[in-house]
């Protein structure tokens, strides 16, 4: 039964990183030091007549120092930086916990770096849209026109640069070589992009599928038509006008900036890891400094414009932030580069990022002229980063700019007929879906679950408690969460649910029914059935032969059916040899996140014998059960036959259907 654990739980956790299981109370130092702007602002009034928070440097800074220290300690999380840009101007800046835990040297805002992950693509969308500015690149463009090799038309619709600045351009999720610890992995960018173009699973400008890959095309134009390399145009378009002297996209980092790069962590207490390298650096290979951040926010809060410098025009900017792509109204949308992240009335843009150590949020209150960014240097425990940074944004959010939250009501019959309706098994459109990685969507599946009372659970959508949370209808197939500000809603085609998604997730990917043939409701079941089939034929086939001599007991069988049933055992054993191969394989991968190309060999062996091995279990189950059935056997004998065949269906099915059978190699 062991064996059969962790063949399946295996595959259910193959994306989990390595949580530490005990965090110890630590000594995390905050940096109480204002910078010189932060003093200026400290000197205003902390609090207006009518006595609510106001945010002003002293109210936040003794709010975020009674949050975030807290909070780190309770995660497992070493060290974090947060910036706050108001009116054109840092608010507040400020280290927590450590930069370097061995040294215990701590995160200093002006000159300890951070890595955003995918916050880079801020700076790739906004060299974009200096380009389109320029009149060097047209958003509605077939996007071959810029490039050296050819992505193929899906459907007869090429791609254009607003379906990939809108996470629209239909590709399938990308990994591999994705990141990696050594230099020698990296490549030039467009020798990366060109080994291995990612299946096309959407019309392009349909359907929101986050994608890296895309972001790599995208910084690729960049070079292609400015003529520079891709970290150069940055440093010499973006970094430079906004003197962002601690900021740069290269691999590896230049040795003065290396030596102000923080470490990275998993969690408390565990050691530090390796530098993160970018294969598609315009996705998520910048490594700046919380200050140079703040440059960056007040930059696009002002529309393009820092002291006097500009990168965009201001009818570009308001282009880049007001431009949105809609599919499931009235969740928020994609605009050219951000996310729309509206709370309490007022307009936020916004972009997220990780890499495997370091999470961070940026979020530009337009109208309030405030920017707020947070980055972190490690997962922490059960992933508590997403949670801390989560919370930052709302609790800020409540804070200072409370407003009305979305409220209404359905009929309560209506609502118990409409959770029925979305009641089901999903899948997201952001996924590996032509390769043998699929297999994770068949472990990975999203239900969604009816309430008596009509409010509907999602059991993957959980509160900071690490409890599920309740959505109750306030509008028809719109719901909101019973304790907090994220709406879910469903688009309803002829009364059948086609899609749904939060919030959160609106902007870059939404949730699909999954087909009856490839839903884990009857899938998963089958699959442990055939496994168990499987584990004890093998199992009994050593037992029974002690069992036969102990007792001096011999089976007696012609040679034919003989060779039929000793076969079936052994390819019962190879079986579920090859799985314990793939899983092992995929596994080490995702706790590594080493997604490079030195594992090509492995899966290529995996395929060829899953090939011979599941369909020669089949054929060997089929050759027996003919035996069985025509010969004397007893009546258990004749039902195990007839389990191992169906166990061999199975498996070659599932096999098939997420592609361990197969040859494709680009995941």
């Amino acid at each position: 039964m062991r064996v059969i654990l962790y063949i399946f739980l295996a595959f259910s956790y193959l994306i989990a990183l390595p949580a530490s299981a005990q965090v110890p109370q630590s000594d995390l130092p905050n940096s109480p030091v204002p910078s010189e702007q932060e003093i200026t602002s400290s000197q205003m009034p902390t609090q207006p007549d009518n006595g609510e928070p106001q945010l002003t440097y002293t109210d936040v800074s003794t709010w975020l120092d009674g949050y975030m220290p807290y909070a780190l300690d309770r995660g497992g999380i070493v060290g974090a930086v947060i910036v706050i840009v108001k009116d054109g101007e840092i608010l507040l800046q400020r280290g927590y916990g450590y930069s370097d835990l061995e040294k215990r040297l701590p995160v200093d805002p002006e000159d300890t770096l951070f890595r955003p992950g995918s916050v880079s693509k801020l700076f790739t969308w906004t060299a974009v849209m200096q380009l389109v500015e320029d009149g060097k690149v047209d958003l509605d463009e077939d996007i071959n026109t810029y490039l050296d090799y050819e992505i193929p038309p899906y459907k007869g619709k090429p791609i254009t640069m607003r379906h990939i600045m809108t996470h629209t351009a239909g590709f399938e999720e990308h990994i591999k070589g994705l990141i990696s610890q050594t230099e020698d992995q990296i490549r030039p960018l467009g020798d990366y992009l060109k080994a291995g173009i990612p299946a096309r699973i959407f019309e392009p400008g349909t359907m929101p599928a986050y994608s890296n890959y895309a972001t790599g095309v995208a910084g690729y134009v960049v070079e292609r038509v400015s003529g520079e390399p891709f970290d150069t145009y940055i440093d010499n378009h973006i970094f430079k006008p906004l003197n962002m002297d601690d900021s740069s996209f290269s691999q590896p980092l230049p040795g003065v900036l290396m030596r102000k790069m923080s470490k990275g962590y998993k969690a408390l207490p565990g050691p530090s890891q390796p530098y993160e390298l970018v294969n598609p650096a315009p996705a998520g290979s910048l490594a700046a400094s919380g200050a140079d951040m703040g440059k960056f926010m007040i930059a696009h809060l002002q529309n393009g414009m820092y002291r006097g410098e500009r990168i965009l025009s201001d009818e570009t900017a308001r282009q880049m932030h007001d431009t949105t792509f809609e599919v499931v109204p009235p969740l928020n949308m994609m605009a050219l580069g951000f996310y729309q992240s509206d709370i309490n009335g007022e307009r936020v843009i916004s972009h997220g990022g990780d890499t495997t150590l370091f999470h961070s949020d940026l979020n530009l209150f337009l109208d309030q002229n405030v920017g707020v960014y947070i980055s972190m240097n490690s997962s922490g425990v059960e992933g508590a980063s997403g949670n801390i940074r989560t919370a930052l944004f709302d609790m800020f959010a409540e804070r200072y700019f409370p407003g009305p939250g979305h409220t209404g009501a359905v009929d309560e019959n209506i609502a118990k007929k409409h959770a029925a309706q979305i009641a089901g098994t999903y899948t997201v459109s952001r996924r590996l879906d032509k390769s043998f990685m699929s297999v994770q969507n068949l472990f990975g599946q999203i239900k969604v679950m009816a309430q008596d009372d009509g409010t509907v659970l999602v059991p993957f959508l959980t509160s900071a408690s690490g409890k599920p949370k309740v959505w109750q209808e306030i509008s028809p197939y719109v719901w909101k969460e019973k304790y907090g500000n994220q709406r879910l809603a469903a688009k309803v085609v002829d009364g059948d649910v086609v899609m749904w998604s939060v919030d959160a997730f609106a902007p870059t990917m939404m949730f699909h029914p999954v087909s009856a043939s490839k839903s884990s409701t009857w899938l998963v079941p089958f699959t442990y059935f055939s496994l168990i089939v499987l584990l004890l034929t093998a199992i009994f086939w050593p037992v029974g032969k002690f069992v036969r001599w102990r007792y001096n007991s011999p089976l007696i069988l012609e040679k034919r059916p003989a060779l039929a049933r000793n076969s079936v055992k052994t390819f019962s054993w190879l079986t579920l040899l090859v799985l314990a191969g793939w899983v092992t394989a995929i596994s080490t991968q995702f706790s590594t996140f080493n997604f490079s190309a030195s594992f090509d060999l492995i899966y290529r062996v995996l395929q060829v014998l899953t090939l011979i091995v599941f369909l020669g279990m089949l054929l060997l189950s089929l050759w027996n059960a003919w035996y069985v059935w025509t010969s004397k056997r007893r009546w258990p004998s004749k039902l195990w036959s007839i389990a191992l065949v169906l166990a061999s269906v199975g498996l070659v099915y599932v096999s098939t259907a997420y592609h361990l059978i197969g040859f494709n190699l680009n995941y």
